[in-house]
Formats: C-alpha cells, structure tokens, sequence
C-alpha cells in the first residue's frame, strides 16, 4: 500500500523540523531562584523533566548567566519549569491577595547583531510579540557590561511568558548572530565596581 500523500515529506512538518534544532538560550538570573536546596534541587529537577542542558555560570555577584541547551521542545519546558518556580517564589513571598498571579520577569541574555530582527522595522515585530502572547517585551538600549550582548526583558504570567519566548526563539534561529559575540559575564558588571569602590569610600576624593 502506497503511504498517502503528503503523509511523511522529506522534511517533515515545521514543527517536526523545528523540535530538531538545537537552542542555546542565556538567562540572566538571581543565583538563589536556580539553587533551591542544599544541592541545587531546583535545577537539577529541572534538568531531569526537561531534558535540557543547564548551566549557572559562577560567581560570587549574585546574578549568574543560566544558559539553557537541547532541542527546542527541551528548552521551551525547562523556561516554562523556571517561569512557573519563579511565580511560585512570588506567590509564597507576597500577601496572598497576588498570590499566583504575581507577573514574573525573565531577562534574555542576546547578542546585539540579532536584536534589530527582534524589534523590526519601527518597532513592528516586537510589538506583534507583544500583541499577539500578551507579555511585556522590552530590549534594552545599552550593551551589557564588556560584551556585546543586550538584555531583553519579558514579563507577564508564565503561560504568556512561555509564548512570547517560543517567539524570540523563532526570529533569532532565523536571524543567526553576524560577526563575533563576547559574552556578557555578570562579575564584570558595574555592580561590582560599585561594592569595591564602597569598601574603599576612605580613600575618595571629598569636594568641599
């Protein structure tokens, strides 16, 4: 018996086709949200359920890059995993009136090179993003901090979270970074610079 037409092509359904790639996603997270536990509970269950590859760079500043890898089926869980944790801890930190609703925010860690296909033409994709998943979309102006990487902002509830990362994902696949990327690593962050200077506030320079 001949197999219907159209039934299994070559190269199979765009959603079979996208399940096959591999997504490198960088977040730029509180080092205590992935810890949980004595041992790294959180994302070690994280790693088991999703089937993702997880990261946390280290560090002693409190923010780590979490760098999430594996086909993209993988990846969307293990953020949809994190985004749920993440309203967990809001909920079980406000006053019960928010409790589970609370909007969560993840920071995307994206090579600058890919943030013009993010936003398009006059701000036109980014706005669809947000139209269409509901979450809030926002692409900071500045590089971080000695890379050449931006922080993309995404807020709302995790299911809306979730859609909107799924959408990112899309374009940047489609639009691959040009030229060299530095990564962005938190230790070298203003924030630091900032606590140094503080501990040495005997030694500033007074106007008077």
């Amino acid at each position: 018996m001949a197999s219907p037409d159209g039934a299994s092509g070559v190269g199979g359904s765009p959603e079979e086709t996208e399940l096959s790639i591999t997504l490198t996603l960088r977040m730029l997270m509180h080092g205590k949200v992935m810890a949980g536990g004595s041992k790294g509970e959180t994302v070690k269950r994280i790693r088991e359920q999703s089937s993702a590859r997880i990261t946390i760079s280290e560090g002693s500043c409190p923010e780590r890059i979490t760098t999430i890898t594996g086909s993209t089926d993988a990846v969307f869980r293990a953020v949809s995993m994190i985004a749920f944790k993440l309203e967990e801890d809001l909920g079980a930190g406000g006053d019960g009136m928010s409790a589970g609703r609370a909007p969560v925010t993840l920071r995307l860690v994206i090579p600058a090179s890919q943030c013009g296909s993010l936003i398009g033409k006059a701000g036109a994709k980014i706005r669809e993003i947000r139209e269409s998943t509901g979450a809030q979309v926002q692409v900071a102006g500045d590089l971080l901090p000695n890379s050449t990487e931006r922080a993309v902002t995404v807020s709302g509830v995790p299911d809306t979270i979730i859609q909107c990362v799924r959408q990112i994902c899309a374009v940047i696949l489609e639009s691959p970074p040009k030229g060299a990327t530095i990564p962005y690593h938190p230790g070298l962050s203003l924030g630091t610079i900032l606590l140094s200077a503080n501990q040495v506030r005997g030694h500033s320079i007074s106007k008077g």
